[in-house]
């Protein structure tokens, strides 16, 4: 199989690494997380008039129609740089759930998603779920015009500052939840901020018999969400490479310039070993990504990113400890990329379910 990257992905690489380039360091993205909605304003709308807000959205929704190979390649490229806008969470999930949801959604959303100028997020994970995508408290009662929610969504990253969430409701006498468009400022909301562990902004949404008129509740339900998640978690998984590549990469020039003993510290065979067996790693998780990417479309793409979910995610946060002890006191510090990348390999090692659990939905696909 040929990986090299075609014409058009290398494009989006260089458009990728060009925003990085003009509007990332540590200080400005120390700078961008501090906003209340955890990330730059500025840059989204940059990020809009560049078309990757668009990139993973169908070209009936006014997107780019990308495939996965090509996205693979751009969150890749967002990753390494760190960057903090959240294109998976409010574009491949949430406008992607909302634009799929049926017309009657879609036509009230589609062109704002599209040119960025809203942002719909998915509220699905409960205190009690435990990383289990099946447990659903919260509850949707029938009306005669539409729908009320009750319950409480305990984590929904990127939701400050968002227009719209996507709540999960089970409905009387149902098993599987349904998925309802609830506006940000409808009454009965709660809207508590948060701060996760790699500096972004999540909620705790609390819903006491919030009306949701009967278009708002998107069409498929559970399938659809289903449908969307491999897709998202593809992206993810091409993040955290990202990632990995960059504080590996640092690490490295670290070890050929940092002396200790009058010897420079990448002549040290322990070293040269656990950074040999990092950089095996660091292959393996992109092949795995490769592997998935080639079975696009096939039954086996499921469970293709599963398994690269479930490896990437043990293999990210022992790259991360590593480089962080090569690095000494310093490699936990806000002065060094090493720190920022970690605390986000964690989060997305550990979201929306545990590396165990990813494992067991690989094993379950087979």
């Amino acid at each position: 199989m040929n990986f090299d990257l075609s014409e058009d992905e290398r494009m989006l690489q260089d458009l990728a690494e060009r925003f990085v380039a003009d509007r990332y360091d540590l200080d400005r993205r120390r700078a961008y997380q501090a906003e209340p909605c955890g990330f730059s304003r500025e840059n989204w709308a940059l990020l809009a008039d560049y078309g990757l807000v668009a990139a993973a959205l169908r070209p009936e929704d006014g997107g780019l129609g990308l495939n996965a190979s090509a996205l693979v390649t751009l969150f890749t490229a967002l990753g390494k740089g760190l960057v903090v806008e959240p294109l998976i969470d409010s574009v491949v999930l949430g406008a992607r759930l909302v634009l799929g949801g049926g017309e009657s959604v879609a036509s009230a959303w589609r062109d704002r998603l599209a040119a960025g100028e809203s942002r719909v997020v998915l509220a699905h994970a409960e205190r009690a779920s435990r990383g289990n995508p099946d447990w659903v408290e919260t509850r949707a009662d029938r009306l005669e015009d539409g729908y009320v929610l009750s319950g409480e969504k305990h984590c929904v990253p990127a939701g400050v500052g968002v227009d719209a969430y996507i709540v999960s409701a089970v409905l009387a006498g149902q098993d599987s939840p349904d998925l309802f468009v609830v506006p940000a400022d409808a009454p009965g909301l709660s809207v508590t901020p948060w701060r996760l562990i790699d500096g972004g902004a999540a909620v705790i949404l609390r819903l006491d018999r919030v009306a949701v008129a009967a278009a708002n509740r998107l069409a498929g339900g559970r399938d659809l969400l289903d449908a969307t998640l491999p897709l998202v978690e593809l992206c993810r998984a091409a993040e955290a490479v990202g990632v990995m590549q960059r504080i590996f990469d640092e690490t490295l020039d670290y070890l050929r310039t940092r002396s200790q003993f009058n010897t420079v510290l990448g002549r040290f065979q322990a070293i040269q070993h656990r950074m040999v067996a990092h950089y095996a790693a660091l292959e393996q998780s992109k092949a795995l990504i490769n592997f998935a990417l080639v079975l696009e479309g096939e039954a086996g793409f499921v469970r293709a990113v599963a398994g690269a979910r479930a490896f990437i995610s043990e293999a990210s946060i022992a790259l991360g400890h590593d480089m962080i002890q090569f690095h000494g006191g310093m490699g936990v510090t806000d002065e060094l990329a090493i720190g920022h990348g970690h605390k986000r390999l964690v989060f997305l090692s550990r979201w929306p379910e545990d590396p165990l659990a990813k494992l067991d939905r690989y094993a379950d696909a087979a």
